[in-house]
Formats: C-alpha cells, sequence, structure tokens
C-alpha cells in the first residue's frame, strides 16, 4: 500500500507539472492537441507507460480533447505513482505537441 499524499504535497508536486490540477483525491489534466490522429499517438504512448509502470491512468478523449485522470485506486487518492506518471504523460505531451 502506498503512502496517500496530503493536500500540500500535491499542490507542491501540481507546480511541478504542466497544466495538472487537483486535490489529494485526483490529479487531472486536459490537453487539447493539434488534431485527433495526434491526441490518439499520445494516448497509445501512454499506455506503452502505464502498462511499464503498471499504474493506469483514467483517459477520455473527445475528439482532438483527451483529459488524463490520476489517482491510485487501491489506496483511495494521490500517491508519488500518480505523480511519477503525471510526469511521464508531461513528457509525451510536449514530445507530440511540439512535432510539425
Amino acid at each position: 500500500m502506498a503512502q496517500l499524499l496530503d493536500d500540500a504535497a500535491v499542490g507542491k508536486a501540481l507546480a511541478q507539472l504542466t497544466g495538472w490540477i487537483g486535490d489529494q483525491e485526483v490529479i487531472v489534466r486536459t490537453v487539447e492537441f493539434p488534431s485527433f490522429p495526434a491526441a490518439i499517438v499520445a494516448v497509445v504512448d501512454i499506455a506503452k507507460i502505464a502498462e511499464e509502470l503498471e499504474h493506469h491512468p483514467d483517459i477520455d478523449i473527445r475528439w482532438r480533447t483527451v483529459t488524463f485522470r490520476l489517482t491510485t485506486h487501491s489506496d483511495g487518492g494521490v500517491t508519488e505513482r500518480d505523480i511519477t506518471l503525471a510526469t511521464r504523460i508531461d513528457e509525451i505531451v510536449a514530445s507530440v505537441l511540439s512535432q510539425p
């Protein structure tokens, strides 16, 4: 069982991430990609990382807008596992958005 982060720890972590909001229960980021295919490329790349980390986000795809929700369901809130995955999501999103 992972240790839950309190609101202060979540706030500190969110300050280091791009576009994430949330609290000790869940963190959320919504990204608008330039196209539907770009959104799907990002989701596929994130799925690979999620499998590697054995930690999976809730993902909502609406055309080219994708929302990622992270929480450690088994522990009932946000843990370091969520912050690690959010960091990796930020890296992938930045990479996909920087492509022409």
